[in-house]
C-alpha cells in the first residue's frame, strides 16, 4: 500500500485489441487505456502473457496478476500449462476471483508453477493454496521466501519489544502504542496461507524460460528486501511487481526488524539500476495499468523522493520526531487506517538524511530526535 506524497498525483479471454483507448498522461502511455480485466476475465496483452485482476479492501482496489504460457517446466511437459506470477491475499473474495479464473478462461489449464515477486500478503497470500491444489513449486528469491516463513510462523498475544522501541522511538503517544499492543502480534498470517517449506530460489540475473520467452529476474530493494522483476528484453515486456508503479509511489518503510537499514537507499539504487534498462518495454505493473515510458516513470520516482528529502531536511531546522514529520511528506491526513505505513516512510526519510550526513539523529527517553546538519 502507498500513501500520495506530496510530489504525485494519486470480455472473457478478450485481447489487447478489444481493450479502452490508449492515452497518455505525465509522459507515460498506456495503450490497453484506463480499464482492466474483470471478475473471472483474462485480456492476452503479449503473446503468451495474460493479464488478470484480484480485489484488494482499501484505496489499491486490486492486484494485477500474471499468466504465462508455459508448456514445459522443471515439473514436466504440460501442452496448456501456465505459470503465475502474484497471487492475492488469502481472503474470501480473491478466492472466489481465482475459482472463477480456473472455471473459466484457465479452465482445464495446467498450474505448473507460482512466482511471487516479493512476500507482501497480496503478492504471496495464496501461493500456499494455489502450490497445494496443482502440486505446483514455488518460485521467490531467497530473502523474500524466508520473510514470508518468518512472518507467518511469528504470532503471538503481545507485541515484542522492539516493536514497543520502534512506535516509541518514532513519537507514538502511549495511548496509540497500548491500542496498537492489544491487536496482538501476527496479523500477517490472517491473509496469508501457508508458505510452501520448500522452494525453487531465484536470484539477480537469472534466466528464466517460460513458454517461449526468457524472462531475466531483476531484484530491486527498498520497497522489500529481494523484490524480483522479471525482465524479456527480446520481447520488450517487463513484470515489474511493486517496483515500478504508474501512478503511486510504493511505499519505502524503516522495519523494526532491522532499524539500522536504509531502505530509501536501496529504493534510490534500484532506481538507477532500473534506469539500464532500454525505455522500450511494456511495463505490467502490479497495480494500475500495463504502461510504456520505463524512464520517465522512473525519473519521477527519484525526483519525487530527493524533492521529500529536501523539504525534510529544511523541516528539520528544529528537533522533530517522525511523527512531526507526516505534513511534509504526505498529501493527505494521516489517519489510524495509515498511520503505521506513514510512521514507517517517515523513518526511512529520515535515516537517508542521516546516512547521507544531511541529519543527526539523537535519543531521548526513548524518542528519536532528528536535526539538520
Amino acid at each position: 500500500m502507498s500513501i500520495p506524497s506530496k510530489t504525485e498525483g494519486a470480455t472473457p479471454d478478450a485481447s489487447i485489441a478489444d481493450a479502452g483507448a490508449a492515452y497518455s498522461h505525465k509522459g507515460l502511455t498506456y495503450p490497453l487505456g484506463r480499464d482492466g480485466p474483470g471478475a473471472g476475465e483474462v485480456i492476452a496483452i503479449a503473446d503468451g502473457v495474460c493479464w488478470a485482476r484480484l480485489p484488494v479492501p482499501g484505496s489499491l482496489k486490486h492486484i494485477n496478476i500474471w499468466l504465462l504460457d508455459d508448456p514445459g517446466s522443471e515439473s514436466g511437459e504440460s501442452p496448456d500449462g501456465v505459470a503465475i506470477v502474484d497471487t492475492g491475499l488469502d481472503i474470501a473474495p480473491c478466492r472466489e476471483a481465482w475459482e472463477a479464473l480456473l472455471a473459466g478462461p484457465l479452465a482445464g489449464r495446467s498450474v505448473t508453477r507460482v512466482i511471487c515477486t516479493h512476500f507482501h500478503p497480496d503478492h504471496i497470500g495464496l501461493a500456499g493454496w494455489l502450490t497445494e491444489r496443482f502440486g505446483a513449486p514455488l518460485w521467490m528469491t531467497r530473502e523474500e521466501w524466508l520473510f514470508a516463513r518468518m512472518l507467518t510462523a511469528d504470532i503471538r498475544d503481545t507485541p515484542p519489544r522492539e516493536a514497543f522501541a520502534y512506535w516509541r522511538a518514532a513519537g507514538w503517544d502511549e495511548e496509540r502504542i497500548a491500542a496498537e499492543a492489544e491487536k496482538g502480534w501476527g496479523r500477517f498470517s490472517s491473509v496469508v496461507s501457508p508458505v510452501p517449506v520448500a522452494f525453487v530460489r531465484m536470484r539477480d540475473g537469472d534466466t528464466i524460460r517460460i513458454g517461449a520467452r526468457d524472462w531475466r529476474v531483476l531484484v530491486g530493494g527498498g520497497h522489500s528486501p529481494e523484490h524480483a522483476c522479471l525482465v524479456d528484453e527480446a520481447g520488450g515486456v517487463m513484470i515489474a511487481g511493486d517496483q515500478v508503479l504508474p501512478r503511486i509511489t510504493s511505499n519505502v518503510s524503516l522495519s523494526l526488524s532491522e532499524p539500522e537499514a536504509d531502505p530509501l537507499g536501496d529504493w534510490l539504487a534500484s532506481i538507477a539500476k532500473l534506469k539500464m534498462l532500454s525505455d522500450s518495454p511494456l511495463v505490467l505493473p502490479s497495480h494500475g495499468e500495463p504502461f510504456t515510458g520505463l524512464h520517465a516513470r522512473l525519473d519521477a520516482l527519484d525526483h519525487g523522493h530527493r524533492k521529500q528529502l529536501d523539504a525534510l531536511h529544511a523541516h528539520l531546522s528544529e528537533p522533530r520526531r517522525a511523527v512531526d514529520c507526516f505534513a511534509i511528506l504526505f498529501a493527505r491526513k494521516i489517519d489510524d487506517s495509515v498511520f503505521g505505513l506513514a510512521t514507517g516512510e517517515a523513518m526511512a526519510h529520515l535515516r537517508r538524511l542521516q546516512v547521507e550526513g544531511r541529519a543527526v539523529r539523537e535519543l531521548r527517553d526513548g524518542i528519536h530526535w532528528y536535526r539538520a546538519t
